[in-house]
């Protein structure tokens, strides 16, 4: 005798549960990042917003403090983010998250997406000439090959 198995459609459920996005305050993170949250409101999925902080011993040689700077960023870009869940409340409902991650970004988000279990990883597209020739954080993704990206403009 031969076992069936019913197979039923599941509703819903082949999206990701995941979304990572890496946001650095550019104009493309930003846009990147309201991408990524309508996939996730659409997709019900987790958005995880991503700032890498980036490790400089050059920035500490010239009297910089390093740490101190790119904290105010995150918190910047904390504030900015609740800012706009906060207007969109009622009208949207995105579950979110927000992570720091030292290092460069390439490595902060590889890091960030194995980590938090990422389905999929939404980027900016550089807005540095010189990324054309030597390639862009998300070009590097894309090469890595380990979940689906996303470039927006």
């Amino acid at each position: 005798m031969t076992e069936q198995h019913s197979h039923r459609f599941e509703r819903g459920t082949d999206g990701p549960k995941v979304i990572v996005v890496g946001v650095d305050g550019s104009d493309s993170s930003l846009r990147a990042a309201a991408y990524a949250a309508g996939l996730a409101r659409r997709q019900h999925a987790l958005l995880a917003v991503v700032y890498v902080q980036p490790v400089l011993a050059a920035g500490a040689a010239l009297g910089v403090t390093v740490a101190e700077t790119t904290d105010e960023i995150a918190e910047d870009l904390v504030a900015q983010i609740r800012e706009s869940a906060e207007r969109l409340k009622g009208i949207f409902e995105v579950r979110w998250e927000f992570h720091t991650f030292r290092g460069d970004p390439y490595n902060g988000l590889v890091t960030a997406a194995d980590e938090l279990k990422a389905d999929a990883v939404v980027v900016g597209a550089s807005e540095q000439a010189g990324h054309r020739i030597v390639g862009s954080v998300a070009v590097r993704l894309v090469k890595a090959g380990r979940w689906p990206v996303t470039v927006v403009p």
